[in-house]
């Protein structure tokens, strides 16, 4: 009880000098921008990689060498990859430049997600705490599980008959 006391009256004591030099300045890293002026990225998810390019520009997306709408057909994959940027407010900032491979659509768009937000805190770095939050830079771990001997598939068994 006394320890929580003095750590009460120490606080009430420090003056703003000394609390000022508690706190030190968050520094940020500097951007990481090639000769082109873009920033680049690789993002995972399932078994879809995707190596992400980005650069100021009109909002354009070009995935494998086609529009965003006609390589991500469904709205929901659409959404998926402009919600780093709607989290940042760069909407239609950014051009991006992707090539993915690997899985279906749906892990390719977690993929392509996960590269322009690193890209993005790559291009700023202001923008990290804000993608954080959100757990746009963590890498989604879940992946399909191996197909075991005796079973079917990964969990089913093959069908019990008694008789």
């Amino acid at each position: 009880m006394a320890m929580t006391e003095s750590f009460a009256e120490a606080a009430a004591e420090a003056t703003p000098e000394v609390a000022a030099v508690v706190a030190p300045p968050v520094v940020l890293p500097d951007p990481q921008i090639d000769k082109q002026g873009r920033a680049y990225a690789t993002g995972k998810r399932k078994d879809a990689v995707a190596r992400v390019w980005i650069k100021p520009g009109a909002g354009r997306v070009i995935v494998n060498g086609r529009e965003l709408d006609q390589y991500f057909t469904r709205p929901t994959w659409r959404l998926i990859l402009n919600q780093p940027f709607h989290i940042a407010g760069r909407v239609d900032q950014y051009d991006v430049f992707c090539t993915v491979k690997g899985g279906g659509l749906s892990g390719q768009a977690g993929a392509v997600r996960h590269g322009i937000s690193k890209a993005l805190t790559y291009y700023e770095p202001a923008l990290r705490a804000p993608l954080k939050k959100e757990g746009f830079l963590t890498r989604d771990p879940r992946v399909v599980e191996r197909k075991k001997y005796g079973r079917r598939k990964a969990r089913r068994s093959f069908q019990f008959s008694k008789r």
